[in-house]
């Protein structure tokens, strides 16, 4: 799944370390989810909606285009 993460984080001059620290995870899981090698959990995409106050779909792109599954 792509996503915005890395650009995002990079917006506001934060570490790896930094960004897991605010989710409640590791800075590996952080690096996991910017290269596309890990897809967060529902919660965890929400934990990060939030805290970079956008939608999901702002963050994450699931590649299809937008059709229906």
């Amino acid at each position: 799944m792509k996503n915005r993460l890395k650009v995002l984080r990079a917006e506001r001059d934060w570490s790896q370390a930094e960004l897991g620290g605010r989710l409640g995870v590791s800075r590996q899981a952080v690096n996991a989810i910017e290269t596309g090698k890990y897809d967060p959990s529902l919660p965890l995409a929400f934990k990060i909606a939030r805290l970079f106050d956008a939608p999901i779909e702002e963050i994450f792109d699931d590649e299809h285009g937008g059709e229906d599954a």
